[in-house]
């Protein structure tokens, strides 16, 4: 069995607002091993993507604040460590292509520049010998003309280009984890294809693990290795991408599943899961799923029911399954 590589233990992360406090990130704990994809899957605002930023360390302070829990990577907690520290790990050992290539690339600097800066700031390469390697990575994310597009600047690239420039960008170091959150949002069908195919071509050759963020259950059923599914800012399943597929257990994760359209299968409309995510501020000690919920009973508007073991190297926190699962 392959080693941990990233532990989350117990994680909080909130946001101070005049609102209230967002529990954005409540409590979640879940951990990807060494050359491992793991799917974080769920709707919008379910705290994915601040699960994400709390391990990169890029919570903006104010309003955020990671208030409890543990990130361990290769056993040292990142939030113990200095910046400094921080800084050498960020982009080099792990790396994250973010949601929007349009807005996380710097539109006054070339592709090139970019590339080149997170080479020359944790490598000995000259910037000669860092635009040499920049050519290099921006062939192998499949771009023609490498050696012209390198002094492209964002916004003479296509959104396809742009997402491939990402992720030479963050592959750069050979970093053993590579976090990519919500990778083909804003791409066409085909290009989506070409990205995730990319991405697991690269994935292998490097052996590197992958944190991925999405809402497309296709793109969990044809990457993942290991799903975890986020709710109103906890874990409420997780398991092998087969038996999340085959045998979801949560209510919400039957709900998700459900509403994936099926090649072949006729249906007058989609299922829909009825109501909405609750707002983050002020959340109960409720199950936070109860008032969507077709099984919920007295409990569940009570108390919160606590992730745990259901099967070899599943979980499941819902008051359905309470006592089943070995402890």
């Amino acid at each position: 069995m392959s080693s941990t590589l990233v532990e989350f233990r117990n994680l909080k992360t909130y946001f101070y607002t005049e609102a209230g406090v967002v529990q954005a990130v409540n409590d979640v704990s879940f951990s990807i091993r060494a050359g491992e994809t793991v799917c974080i899957v769920g709707e919008s605002g379910c705290g994915k993507s601040i699960t994400a930023m709390s391990l990169m360390r890029l919570i903006a302070s104010p309003p955020g604040k990671i208030v409890g829990g543990e990130i361990l990577f290769e056993g040292r907690d990142l939030l113990k460590i200095k910046e400094s520290e921080m800084r050498m790990i960020r982009g080099n050992e792990i790396a994250m292509i973010f949601q929007e290539p349009m807005t996380s690339l710097n539109p006054v600097l070339t592709v090139g520049d970019q590339i080149m800066e997170p080479l020359i700031e944790h490598t000995l390469l000259s910037k000669s010998e860092a635009r040499k390697k920049a050519i290099q990575l921006i062939e192998q994310v499949g771009i023609p003309r490498a050696d012209q597009i390198i002094d492209s600047y964002p916004h003479e690239l296509s959104g396809g280009m742009r997402q491939r420039i990402m992720i030479a960008i963050s592959l750069s170091c050979d970093p053993k984890l590579l976090i990519a959150d919500e990778p083909t949002t804003a791409l066409d069908v085909t290009i989506q294809a070409q990205i995730l195919d990319l991405l697991r071509q690269l994935k292998k050759d490097r052996n590197m693990s992958l944190m991925l963020i999405t809402h497309d259950l296709g793109v969990v059923a044809e990457m993942a290795d290991y799903v975890v599914v986020m709710y109103a800012g906890k874990v409420i399943e997780e398991g092998p991408v087969k038996e999340i597929f085959k045998n979801p257990r949560h209510p919400y994760t039957k709900g998700l599943l459900l509403a994936k359209p099926v090649i072949g299968q006729r249906k007058e409309r989609l299922f829909t899961i009825p109501g909405q995510v609750p707002n983050p501020i002020g959340l109960g000690e409720n199950c936070h799923y109860s008032d969507r919920c077709e099984h919920a009973m007295d409990i569940c508007r009570a108390s919160q029911p606590a992730l745990q073991k259901d099967g070899a190297d599943s979980k499941v926190a819902c008051w359905l399954y309470e006592g089943e699962g070995s402890k």
